[in-house]
């Protein structure tokens, strides 16, 4: 017969009590443990990466952008008049001179008005005609009147002379005698009247002749404007070079197309004479000056040519277009063949020469005067641990490093984001 045991229940539950909370705690000790353990450094393969090593020296300071070639020396042509393009003869990418006809224009209302031009000079010329024969005649009735005047005041003095010479000896009375005199007397004043009027008729014929003068130089100075609007429909190159499609936003005329005083109709250029106008980020601008020597590149190598031209920074755009600063670069080396307007290229600008500095080549996400993180090899070249660097003035292939690496440490330049979780890599 089995005799119970007292307190063996009570026992059990202790025992699993503890053993419970022996694991529980086992269970905590663990998990504490793993989160305390750092991750495995992972496997990076070595020839995916782009390695560098730092180095002390003399580092050139440069910005690139890319560009064009554009013309220095255009212009563009406007129409003078208003009218219709009839023809159009010279199309873009022909070479053309001062005064080559580029196209044809008309105006019927321009020419009707140029006709009467004509007509109103042809009248004006006829009154200045028909007014110089009227005054021409006015003044010799003028001189011989005053002929006529002098000769009568010649006889009369003769006269009185002689009716003073005979009162004298009593043979005509002295009464007589003055009347003659008087009569002479009159006649000589009456001569300097016609010759005081003929002087002033010679003044008064050039005054009218001059106003007369005055209204044909209008009328043809009207004229010779007319004419040369009507000559201007004859659309004219005005500069020698290439002539080139227009700009956007502008459109290009068509024949038959109705146009205004001032449309633009074409664009010459000298493709012989160009400059690179270059887009540089607003962020690497700020130390670009006019005169620095540059680099354009225009990929045209061949034939002699290494395809590079020199240049010096000749304009800097004051204003920001989508994130980039114009900057002109005027070229001062011979243009390679191929060379022409609206050619891209790639331009380097020289901004300084720092001659010894420590400096790198430039990370990924390397930016000028910034602190980032970069994976630093270790000598045996098997493990490389994140460092952080610190970095001053930056060019476009190298930066200089002012604190967290020293001359001969050997780092990543490559993107590295992907392992930004891990302090050590592997490599393979």
């Amino acid at each position: 017969m089995d005799i119970q045991r007292k307190g063996a229940g009570k026992r059990k539950v202790v025992r699993w009590t503890i053993t419970i909370v022996v694991l529980v705690v086992a269970a905590g000790g663990i998990t504490i443990g793993l989160r305390q353990l750092k991750p495995a450094a992972p496997s990076v393969e070595m020839s995916t990466l782009w390695p560098d090593q730092v180095k002390r020296g003399p580092m050139l300071r440069e910005v690139r952008g890319l560009g064009t070639l554009v013309p220095e020396d255009t212009m563009l042509i406007t129409a003078r008049t208003d009218g219709r393009v009839e023809r159009i003869l010279v199309r873009p990418g022909t070479p053309v001179r001062a005064d080559s006809v580029v196209m044809v224009m008309t105006s019927p209302e321009l020419e009707n008005t140029l006709v009467a031009a004509e007509f109103a000079v042809k009248a004006a010329q006829a009154d200045y005609d028909n007014l110089k024969v009227t005054l021409e005649k006015s003044l010799l009735d003028m001189q011989a009147t005053q002929q006529q005047v002098d000769a009568d005041y010649n006889t009369a003095r003769l006269q009185a002379d002689r009716d003073v010479a005979l009162a004298k000896e009593n043979l005509l009375p002295s009464v007589d005698a003055k009347i003659s005199e008087v009569k002479a007397k009159q006649l000589g004043d009456r001569v300097q009247i016609e010759k005081t009027r003929l002087a002033t008729s010679g003044r008064s014929e050039e005054a009218q002749l001059a106003a007369q003068k005055v209204k044909i130089d209008q009328l043809r100075a009207d004229y010779e404007l007319k004419k040369s609007q009507v000559d201007q429909l004859k659309v004219r190159a005005g500069f020698d070079g290439m002539l080139q499609a227009l700009p956007p936003p502008m459109v290009p005329v068509e024949e038959g197309q109705k146009v205004t005083a001032g449309t633009a109709l074409g664009k010459v250029a000298q493709p012989s004479h160009l400059k690179a106008e270059l887009k540089i980020a607003e962020t690497q601008v700020k130390d670009i000056a006019a005169g620095q020597p540059a680099d354009i590149d225009t990929r045209l190598a061949g034939g002699g040519s290494s395809g590079h031209i020199e240049g010096r920074v000749s304009r800097i755009d004051p204003s920001i277009l989508n994130g980039t600063v114009t900057v002109d670069v005027a070229l001062s080396g011979k243009l390679p063949m191929g060379a022409r307007p609206d050619l891209s290229v790639d331009g380097t600008i020289q901004l300084e020469k720092l001659d010894d500095v420590v400096f790198v080549g430039r990370p990924v996400f390397g930016q000028e005067n910034s602190t980032v993180q970069l994976f630093k090899i270790e000598p045996e070249g098997k493990y490389a641990n994140k460092v952080k660097v610190t970095f001053g003035r930056s060019s476009v292939n190298t930066i200089e490093v002012k604190e967290g690496l020293k001359v001969g440490d050997r780092v990543i330049l490559s993107d590295m984001s992907a392992y930004d979780n891990y302090d050590r890599i592997k490599l393979n």
